[in-house]
């Protein structure tokens, strides 16, 4: 998409309309110059805010009370999943609903859900990642839904070899938000020996290479062990282990996914994101609560912008991979805020009738994350 400059502006006859400049001489010659608004008002803003946070890191702040929030109604949003909708399976303390986050050195513009949609039209955006992606990917359809109700809006599940990739489009927009379940973003492969989890390989990306948007994830899975660890032994190049560090897999997992990014995307196409960790909340020590074992008596964030526990070990191993990345990647940077969210989690209002506090409730904080990310297209 190309913007008018300052001087295109200054040489056409007016911003809002066609115009023709005549001059009379033996020949009569005929301008008709036509700037596009819509494009004028979105390039305008997105530069103005671009100035405004060039100087703030948004990812740094603390947790505030607004009455107006919730962004949409847990009510009206058709594709929350049943282990989300905690209002649905019982949840009466919203406080959780009315909180926004507030960086140290900036306002955030408020997500509007028909300006993403203008900026993106015509593209296509896919989360790839684990279930808290799923969380993700949920958000933003709700969010993007409550801003257009009525528009023409299908869903859809379609599959590229062993890959199965769920659709929403917009269809007014043209804008399609994509997920494909991705736990660990390499692969894991059936073999004679058993399920091979596969720390240099990444198949059937050519769908990937098509998208506009990339934001992915990985991190929940790296760590499950017995009955919910979904491979039996772990493979990099020729070398077959029944286990391994399990801290030096993820970053092994993730320098295959940067190799990839790098051998694969054409930043002059394609947009790349990386979300942060999103964490759990089981240990009420890391909140300076011993002996809690899970969120279901919270009922507000941490107050201030750090976490007592501090980050986990794998925060770094992110940055340092998204260091070798030569492409660019930008790293959406939510996990101290997320840490901060105890408040925030289905707990046992949710229609798989555990204990979550893995996963997040719709509204919540999901919508904040995609606050962060329809920012940082804006800049």
């Amino acid at each position: 998409m190309k913007y008018p400059n300052s001087q295109s502006i200054a040489a056409g006859c007016g911003i809002h309309s066609s115009c023709l400049a005549v001059t009379v001489t033996s020949l009569v010659f005929a301008c008709l110059c036509f700037i596009d608004t819509t494009q004028f008002q979105l390039y305008t803003s997105a530069t103005r805010w671009k100035e405004k946070l060039s100087k703030c890191d948004i990812y740094r702040g603390t947790w505030v009370w607004d009455s107006s929030y919730p962004l949409y109604d847990a009510l009206t949003c058709p594709f929350i999943r049943k282990e989300f909708n905690c209002m649905k399976y019982g949840r009466t303390n919203l406080t959780y609903l009315k909180y926004r986050w507030q960086p140290q050195d900036c306002e955030l513009p408020r997500f509007d859900g028909k300006d993403f949609l203008k900026r993106t039209r015509g593209k296509k955006i896919m989360y790839i990642g684990d279930s808290t992606t799923l969380n993700h990917w949920q958000s933003l359809i709700c969010l993007l839904h409550a801003a257009v109700p009525r528009s023409n809006i299908i869903s859809n599940i379609s599959r590229e070899k062993n890959l199965s990739f769920s659709t929403v489009t917009f269809q007014d927009y043209d804008v399609s938000v994509m997920l494909l379940s991705s736990q660990f973003l390499v692969d894991i492969r059936t073999e004679e020996i058993g399920r091979v989890l596969k720390l240099d390989s990444i198949k059937g990306g050519e769908t990937l290479k098509m998208m506009d948007v990339l934001i992915f994830n990985s991190w929940l899975w790296w760590y499950r062990r017995g009955v919910k660890q979904p491979w039996d032994y772990i493979q990099e190049g020729d070398v077959i282990s029944k286990d391994m560090d399990r801290t030096l897999a993820y970053h092994k997992g993730l320098m295959a996914w940067a190799k990839w990014v790098d051998s694969n995307i054409d930043p002059a196409k394609t947009r790349v994101f990386f979300r942060g960790l999103s964490p759990i909340h089981y240990h009420g020590i890391e909140w300076n609560k011993p002996g809690l074992l899970n969120c279901s008596m919270e009922s507000e964030p941490v107050s201030g912008s750090t976490y007592p526990a501090g980050l986990p070990t794998d925060a770094d191993t992110i940055e340092e991979v998204l260091r070798s990345v030569s492409k660019p990647v930008h790293l959406l940077n939510i996990t101290v805020l997320s840490q901060l969210r105890k408040d925030a989690h289905p707990g046992s209002y949710n229609g798989n009738k555990g204990m979550d506090c893995c996963h997040w409730c719709l509204p919540g904080l999901p919508d904040t994350w995609n606050q962060l990310l329809y920012v940082s297209l804006l800049s």
